[in-house]
Parts: C-alpha cells; structure tokens; sequence
C-alpha cells in the first residue's frame, strides 16, 4: 500500500524520483508526451514564473482553457507552488463567468485565443485590474515582462489550499469550494483504491479539468498512482474509442449523456467489442455526475462488453465518495456503490440515523471534504453538522451498505401530502427505447399543492405519443406517480457535468405552455 502524500507537489516529487521516465501525460491531437521528470520541470518552471509576477502565496489564477497540454502544466503548477487555481467553465453564461472572476479575487487569468473575446467581456464589468496571460495549448502563456522575485514562499502543506472550484449554480449563484491539498490527494487516493488502479494504467480523460469528475478523478487519481492519462482536447463520440485503442487506456470517467452518445453510435464503430485485441487493456468505464438509468447500464455492458461502474462524488467532496465494485466483486443496478475513503450516514430532519431501506439525507465525513465556501460563512454553517458535510441529496442504504440515490431535498415532488422521489420516475422513463433524456418535476397544483410533470428528449429516428409515455409509466410507477403531462423538447439544460438541471425545468415549463 502507498504511503499517504498530502501534497501535490509530493505526489510529483515521488513519482518523479521513483520513475523519471515513465509517461504521465499524452495529448493526442498533438502527440505530445509528459513524464514525471518532465511534469516535475513544468511545475517549476510554472513556480518561477509566479514569482517573476509577484504573486504572494495563496494567490488565486483563473483559466479559460480547454483541456491540454498547457492546460494540465498551468493546472498542476499553481497548486503545485503555493498558489490557488480557479477552473472557469469554459461554456457557461457570462453572467456567472462574471461572478466567479470578479468573487474568486483573481489576479491572473490564463485564456485560450478563441476565448479571449469573451474574457473581455467580463472584464467589462469587474472593476478591479486582472491581469489576462494568452495561453495557446501549442506555445504556452505569454508571460509579461516583470522582474518581482519572491523565492521565500514555502512549499504547500496539507492543510494549505489548492483549488478553488465553484458549483454549477443550479439552485441560484455558484458557491466557490475552498479544497485543500489533503482533499484533492484524498480525492485521488479514494479513485486508485476504490478502482484498483496501479501504476500500469491509463485514464482517458475525456471530461474537461474545469469540473470536478475530470480534475479529481481523471488527474487527481493518475498523478497519486502514479499511472497515466491521455487528454485530448474535449470530448468526440466518434474518437473515444479509438483513443482507448491507439493508447491502451484502461479505463475511462464519463457521464450518462456521453454515454447515450457513445451507444447511438455504437452500430457505426469499427471495433468487435468483446473480440477486439486493440482494447484488450480497458478493464471498466465509470459513471459520476448524474443518474444512471439501469437500462443505459444494461445496454452499455451488452453493446461495449466492458463493465460499467457507478459511482458518487461531489464539487464539495473533491470527487468520489462511493463506488460500486469490480468484477466479479458485487455491483448493484441504480447504485453508486459503497463507501469509499469516507464516512457516509443517511440521517432524518432531526439528525437522526434511518433504518437501512428508508430514505434520509447523505451526510458525508473525510479528509477529501472542502474546508469552506470562500466568502461564504452562512452556506458553510449550513453545510456541516458536528463536521458531517450535509449534501442536499436524498438516498437510502439497503442492508448490504450500498447507497441508492433518490435525489435533492429541493427537488421532492410533494403531491397531495405524499412524498415522491422524481428519480424514481426517470428510470421508468429511460427504460422505454425512444427515450434520450428525462426528467421528472413538481408543478404547482390547486388540488394537490404539486403535480407531476415530465420533460423528454426523444432518440433521433424514434417517436412516441404522450399518451404511449403515460401508459409505460403508469405501469412503472402506478397512477399516483405517474406525469399529469410530458413536455417534448430538442434538449433540457444541463450543468458542465453533463447532469440535468432539474430546477430550471419549471421555467421550460412554463414557456411551453405559454406558446401552446
């Protein structure tokens, strides 16, 4: 068993001591390959280029990158030398671009040329000075000419903070959590013992750094054991699996809308699944982020030949918290598994345990946990009870300890007095095969104080009737249950994760209704 590095930087020194040479980072677009030895020279050529800017430890810098090769060294560097990273999703509105920029006290912003346009946007409306670096993934950051030099800055410690990662902002404006190095090498570590992973494997990291399941997961987890990861520059349906073939990848970090997108195609790829020695290395590919209907497991293992594990993780838990297992150990359809490096109880509105088989909220407790929200001390009060975090999800434990997740306290549909879980009812949705998305809401209702709804997405060639979805959902769910309406739409909003954003789902509604 590896000893505990709490650092990132330790975890680079290690590996870079052990084994120099040994590959750490492959970009395929332009085949370009890090080492430990080489990372190690990246993080430092990084540090003194801070030092050059004067820039204070604790310092924060923000990027509008995409994933790549300087992407990872910028990534890596700035936690690795003191300084806090502040990932910006590189597709979300200007408004909470603005927001995180201007709340996160950033003093540099690393930006892609073809994102440069929409920094100055932002920029418009930030008052204070920030300094912008042009950073092209093939030249690296145009660093400005200055002289400063501050080489009394101490190496991290574990308590000393890395990243600074906002959530989605799906319930209102983004939260910035504060994650320490004990949290994102935690993180990794709970991914390499939770997967099994050795030194021998190569992720492929198809997710972008800006979100949590990419960053901790698909970095976090290669750079703790020491393995590999292959990053091209977003994700391609039509390139993934022949990226697991051309690099020998493992295993890989997706989310369920990817995928839906990786078995639409799956009738146009050149590969025999199953008999194909060009994959013969990828031993599982994992779910996080989102719920995974049990049909979209089934049909994955049957089209891909290859395991799928679900599992759970938060912004605020510097990502996974649970897993199911490897085959042949035990996995559970519609679970994310067990416990994984962490302390996980379901309790009741008292703060009480529930029974195994009865529904509560998940209280998480580790060393992976954020220290805070920035600037945030009531959302932070609110979050921890006698240092559990309270995650807002609901969910129950059967009697083996596997976790089920039902879904968010905010989004309980209460009908007429009863509970009802509007997971439950995706499920059944996402079992009939013309369905691509769905998700179930609570409307208000004059009679029932809510009423159930549902909003689609349908297959490309497929089409189905309202009245048709009904009747396969009553069957699933009963009458109660089942949706008063089902909205059609060409795609519902979804956060960078790639997870449905249930509560905006009300105003589709309501703009839907209105045109008809």
């Amino acid at each position: 068993m590896l000893p505990k590095y709490d650092t990132v930087p330790a975890c680079i020194e290690r590996h870079a001591e052990q084994s120099p040479r040994k590959t750490f980072l492959i970009v395929p677009e332009s085949d370009r390959i890090l080492s430990f030895a080489g990372l190690r020279d990246a993080v430092d050529e990084v540090g003194e280029a801070l030092d050059r800017l004067g820039l204070k430890r604790g310092a924060k810098l923000a990027f509008l990158l995409d994933n790549g090769f300087w992407t990872l060294r910028l990534f890596l560097g700035v936690m690795a030398n003191n300084r806090v990273i502040v990932p910006l999703n590189a597709v979300a509105g200007n408004l909470q671009l603005t927001h995180v920029l201007d709340h996160s006290d950033s003093e540099v912003v690393f930006v892609a040329p073809e994102y440069r346009q929409k920094l100055d946007e932002l920029l418009e409306n930030i008052e204070r000075p920030i300094t912008v670096i042009e950073t092209s993934d093939e030249t690296g950051p145009v660093w400005p000419e200055t002289q400063n030099s501050l080489f009394d800055i101490p190496m991290p410690t574990a308590e000393d903070t890395a990243l600074l990662l906002y959530t989605s902002g799906s319930t209102g404006v983004p939260k910035g959590a504060v994650i320490s190095h004990r949290a994102v090498t935690s993180g990794g570590r709970n991914v390499m013992f939770g997967h099994k992973l050795t030194a021998e494997d190569r992720a492929l990291c198809v997710l972008p750094i800006y979100h949590i399941n990419g960053a901790m997961v698909t970095v976090s987890a290669p750079l703790y054991s020491g393995s590999s990861v292959v990053m091209p520059k977003r994700f391609s349906a039509r390139d993934y699996w022949r990226l697991v073939a051309e690099h020998g990848c493992t295993w890989s970090s997706i989310v369920p809308t990817i995928i839906k997108y990786l078995l639409d195609r799956a009738d146009r790829e050149l590969f025999e699944f199953g008999n194909d020695a060009r994959l013969a290395r990828f031993r599982f590919a994992r779910s996080a982020s989102a719920p995974l209907a049990a049909a979209t497991l089934e049909q994955w293992e049957q089209v891909f030949k290859a395991p799928m594990i679900e599992t759970l993780g938060l912004t605020e838990t510097a990502g996974t918290v649970a897993t199911n297992q490897l085959p042949p150990g035990q996995r559970k359809p519609t679970s994310v598994g067990l416990p994984c490096g962490n302390d996980i109880k379901i309790v009741d509105h008292n703060q009480q345990l529930r029974l195994p088989g009865t529904v509560g909220e998940l209280c998480i407790r580790g060393s992976n946990l954020l220290d805070h929200y920035y600037k945030n001390p009531e959302a932070t009060e609110a979050a921890f009870v006698d240092g559990w975090f309270m995650t807002g999800d609901l969910g129950r434990k059967d009697e083996d300890g596997y976790i089920f997740i039902t879904g968010r306290l905010k989004e309980l549909i209460i009908r007429g007095g009863e509970n009802i879980a509007p997971r439950e009812i995706d499920e059944v949705l996402y079992q009939h095969e013309a369905i691509l998305e769905a998700a179930a809401v609570g409307v208000d209702d004059v009679d029932y104080g809510q009423e159930v709804v549902a909003c689609v997405v349908l297959r490309d060639g497929f089409q189905c009737s309202e009245q048709e979805l009904k009747n396969f959902c009553e069957s699933g769910v009963g009458n109660y249950k089942c949706p008063k309406i089902i909205y059609f739409f060409d795609d519902l909003p979804k956060g960078p994760s790639g997870k449905i954003l249930r509560l905006r789902l009300p105003g589709l509604i309501d703009k839907a209704s209105a045109s008809n």
